[in-house]
């Protein structure tokens, strides 16, 4: 009997009171920060790359294979040599393939919002931003591993930097502005409709900043009327820039143009994008 008693006792429906009082007994979890979401999502981007590899495929064999073609290709033809050709040409180049991989980060973007990833993660009581920022500080890692890469190959193939610390700011400078640039992208990431969209569209406004800009040879050679596009393209400023730091000197027209143009980048692109992803 006192067994069935006990049974009973503890099958006995709980009242609402109890449960109320359990609930609220133990305080809330705190909102995380906005740094601290942002760098959950950063981290989700790095893990990415953990369990799919190929992905570093864009900051591996695509920087080296830019370097050793053009190098080599153009080297003899407009400085006498691969190795007097690649002073000039190695800070440019890397500007270039640095510049046109941001372009996955809109892709990524648009991968996970055709997976139904995004209405996930807006549901979080999280700071809204977070999300993007987090794909952005992601990719930067990638960038940042695919200009070590190329400043190896470089340095291998003759490249000579007069300071490393002007090599440090070159390359933190181009992290900034393709961190900014990339903001462009994830606003296409969620405007168009499938990641080939994505990939072609940006094709379509990397290929005339990076080709028409002073990475392959200087603007003096070029048409008047291309000079004034060439000398104002943000590429162009953010490579003369690059450029002047790894000669140990200090461009500061070009660099406070590059910053200049990150400024701007995220204030034009980054409201733009957070409406699109409110909205989406």
């Amino acid at each position: 009997m006192s067994t069935a008693t006990t049974d009973a006792q503890d099958l006995a429906p709980v009242r609402t009171e109890s449960l109320a009082e359990l609930l609220i007994a133990k305080e809330r979890p705190r909102r995380p920060s906005a740094l601290s979401a942002s760098l959950t999502f950063g981290w989700r981007a790095i893990l990415k790359i953990k369990h799919v590899p190929e992905q570093l495929f864009d900051v591996t064999a695509f920087p080296i294979m830019m370097v050793l073609m053009y190098t080599y290709l153009f080297g003899g033809a407009l400085a006498g040599s691969p190795r007097e050709y690649i002073q000039y040409l190695l800070p440019g180049i890397l500007v270039m393939s640095v510049v046109m991989i941001t372009m996955y980060t809109g892709v990524s973007v648009n991968t996970d919002i055709e997976k139904g990833v995004f209405d996930r993660f807006r549901s979080l009581p999280i700071w809204r931003p977070s999300t993007l920022v987090g794909y952005l500080l992601g990719d930067a890692l990638r960038y940042a591993m695919a200009s070590a890469v190329m400043l190896t190959v470089g340095i291998i193939l003759g490249f000579r930097p007069d300071s490393a610390l002007g090599v440090l700011a070159g390359v933190l400078l181009l992290l900034v502005f393709s961190f900014a640039f990339s903001w462009v992208w994830t606003m296409f990431g969620l405007l168009l409709r499938t990641e080939k969209s994505v990939m072609g569209v940006s094709m379509m406004v990397l290929f005339p900043l990076t080709f028409l800009s002073d990475i392959f040879v200087k603007p003096e050679t070029m048409p008047g009327w291309l000079q004034a596009f060439v000398n104002n393209n943000p590429v162009t400023h953010v490579a003369s820039a690059v450029r002047g730091l790894m000669e140990g000197d200090w461009p500061a027209a070009d660099v406070a143009w590059s910053l200049g143009w990150a400024g701007l980048l995220v204030a034009v692109f980054g409201p733009v994008t957070m409406r699109l992803y409110n909205r989406k």
